[in-house]
């Protein structure tokens, strides 16, 4: 997305690299010491860290929303498929608003932001979502514990931790070929 910042001839798609400088500008991953120890290149694909740090950041809005939809859902008295298709509501919501606020504050337009959640998360969320419910509904009694049940927070914990294990090797791949959260870090500068 950038295209050549002029650094010795360097071409940085933002993605592929380990952004433990993410956040600071480029000024580790753009030295020429830092591009030898790249080995010269980006091709390898994304490392394991930054596919951990875009699902970490996809899993904090998805749990933010699968919980609050689940306590809804669960309190209210839901059937189970209504509280899942809430939660997955929820999951989507704000999965989508994290990474949209994270954009607006690098200049981009409410609808130039929305296409950059729409391509960095979509398929984060829907695998993690897929995922976590399924593991929520498959744990007998978990979604009729209730919301005092170590069953209920137990099972939701786990379902989570599951879903975050399974999608940083979808995250990994996607980032690497400059999809999935390699489209949130070319507008993070």
């Amino acid at each position: 997305m950038h295209g050549d910042h002029g650094h010795h001839g360097h071409v940085h798609a933002h993605g592929p690299h380990d952004s433990a400088g993410h956040g600071a500008g480029h000024s580790a991953g753009d030295s020429a010491g830092d591009n030898a120890g790249h080995g010269g290149s980006h091709r390898g694909g994304a490392s394991w860290r930054t596919a951990a740090q875009a699902t970490l950041h996809c899993l904090t809005g998805c749990a933010i929303g699968e919980v609050l939809g689940m306590v809804i859902g669960t309190a209210l008295g839901l059937h189970d498929g209504a509280t899942v298709a809430l939660a997955v509501a929820l999951a989507f919501l704000f999965g989508y608003a994290l990474t949209i606020r994270g954009v607006l504050k690098a200049g981009l337009t409410l609808r130039e932001a929305l296409k950059v959640a729409l391509a960095a998360d979509t398929v984060s969320i829907l695998v993690m979502e897929v995922v976590d419910n399924a593991i929520m509904l498959a744990i007998p009694g978990a979604m009729d514990a209730g919301l005092a049940g170590p069953l209920f927070w137990g099972a939701l914990a786990f379902a989570l931790a599951v879903a975050f294990v399974l999608t940083v090797p979808v995250n990994r791949w996607l980032i690497s070929r400059g999809r999935g959260h390699a489209v949130v870090h070319a507008h993070h500068h």
